[in-house]
């Protein structure tokens, strides 16, 4: 089926913007800890129960410039941090009542926040200049940080419009691309230039970046979503061009009446939500492994559970059911659960003479993406297939610095998380290029 109008509708945000009074009351809940535990668990460390105070005296210019002062994405952090497992899961309300609704008043003072541009202090001219690759959340960061202390900063985006999965791979029911276009645009007010239609490799040399800037940094993300090698794969749709789709194609796509999902991280569950929330009549997600080692949050398995979508565990995709040229079904193996690998997870094994079909008109594969293969052609050294960096955030080439999910080697990969590196690596890079060490 197509849906166009329906869904604007089916997919806008999941949580309503907050009154001035429900802010108001929600503000006035909390105890302002001295030595907050949410801020400890925020790893842009907002100073929360400041901004929230401000919020309680009804100055909400004032909360936005303390958001900022941390976090110069944080309409962006506000609706699609994990809060659940971070601040709010962090709040000593949460014990034996209900945690202070941090992500929903972040979000109420960024949005009435007209020009947070001008929140922004700068330093004066260094006369120093920056190259930032990749226009994401850890590039968008890097380069506000950057220009707030004075550097010239160019951002340049391989793809035509800027922030990188805010703008392209998160479901619009966490965050609408207007907002994600519009913290971009804020970057920009701060005085940092975007480029777009720049990719490495193909009309960007290093080389280059390296002799005509002091220092590079890279956010380059991940890449494609991983072939499965089976019989059938050409009938699969790409789970973040499905996201893609929801979000760019003015509302109208392809929806399956019978759409299974192959993978169970939160990419998938975003999936998932797309098929149902569009008029999907039945949603089965498939995994290999058992619902214990589910890499989405438990907070969005439930969400999904809700929403009426199956799981269908220890299972196995080994070929596409195919009719007329378009896919009819999922064949599968069932699966038995082995000692554990380096993950922590346990290894799946295929159970003999298993094999069953799962019906679907759609099938769509969120699996993980593959390691930025960009990294060896440019000669920066590797960990696990993702880019190496050193304390600072530096690669094995002098000046060129990364972050956001292209180091992620250890640890899951999470907007806030590269947000936090473009602010470190800003710092390091300033500590290089200024030839001072910052009080």
């Amino acid at each position: 089926m197509d849906t166009n109008g329906s869904a604007a509708k089916g997919l806008s945000e999941h949580y309503p913007p907050l009154s001035a009074n429900e802010a108001l009351v929600e503000a006035h809940r909390c105890l302002y800890c001295y030595d907050a535990p949410c801020t400890h668990a925020c790893p842009t460390h907002i100073d929360i129960p400041r901004f929230i105070k401000k919020i309680a005296t009804a100055n909400l210019p004032g909360s936005a410039k303390t958001i900022l002062e941390a976090n110069l994405l944080g309409a962006t952090c506000a609706r699609v941090c994990p809060v659940e497992e971070l601040c709010e899961g962090a709040c000593v309300l949460g014990a034996d009542h209900k945690p202070i609704m941090i992500g929903r008043l972040q979000r109420h003072a960024m949005d009435h926040c007209q020009h947070p541009s001008d929140l922004v202090r700068k330093e004066p001219s260094t006369g120093r200049s920056v190259a930032v690759i990749g226009s994401g959340p850890a590039g968008l960061s890097c380069a506000g940080e950057l220009t707030r202390r004075g550097h010239s900063v160019t951002v340049f985006e391989k793809r035509e419009l800027a922030g990188g999965l805010s703008t392209y791979g998160i479901i619009a029911i966490r965050e609408p691309v207007e907002t994600a276009l519009a913290e971009a645009a804020m970057i920009e007010a701060l005085g940092v230039h975007i480029e777009t239609g720049a990719e490495l490799g193909r009309n960007l040399d290093l080389r280059e970046m390296q002799s005509r800037f002091d220092a590079v940094f890279l956010s380059v993300g991940l890449g494609a979503t991983p072939a499965m090698g089976i019989p059938g794969e050409e009938l699969i749709v790409d789970g973040l061009a499905y996201i893609e789709q929801s979000k760019l194609n003015g509302g109208a796509m392809n929806i399956g009446r019978r759409v299974v999902i192959i993978g169970a991280g939160n990419t998938a569950i975003d999936c998932a939500t797309i098929a149902k929330r569009l008029g999907a009549e039945h949603v089965t997600m498939i995994y290999r492994r058992s619902a214990e080692e589910m890499t989405a949050y438990p907070h969005e398995v439930e969400f999904i559970r809700k929403e009426g979508v199956e799981f269908c565990f220890l299972t196995q995709p080994v070929r596409i059911v195919s009719e007329n040229g378009v896919a009819a079904g999922v064949g599968c193996v069932r699966m038995t659960l082995g000692a554990t690998d380096g993950s922590g997870r346990r290894v799946p094994y295929p159970v003999d003479r298993t094999e069953f079909t799962i019906f679907a008109d759609q099938v769509v594969k969120a699996v993980g993406q593959e390691k930025p293969t960009l990294a060896v052609r440019l000669g920066l050294a590797v960990d696990k297939g993702y880019i190496q960096v050193n304390s600072e955030l530096e690669t094995n080439l002098l000046g060129v610095f990364a972050g956001g999910d292209c180091i992620r080697a250890k640890n899951a990969a999470s907007t806030v998380m590269a947000v936090q590196d473009g602010k470190l690596a800003a710092a390091a890079i300033h500590r290089r290029i200024a030839g001072k060490v910052e009080a």
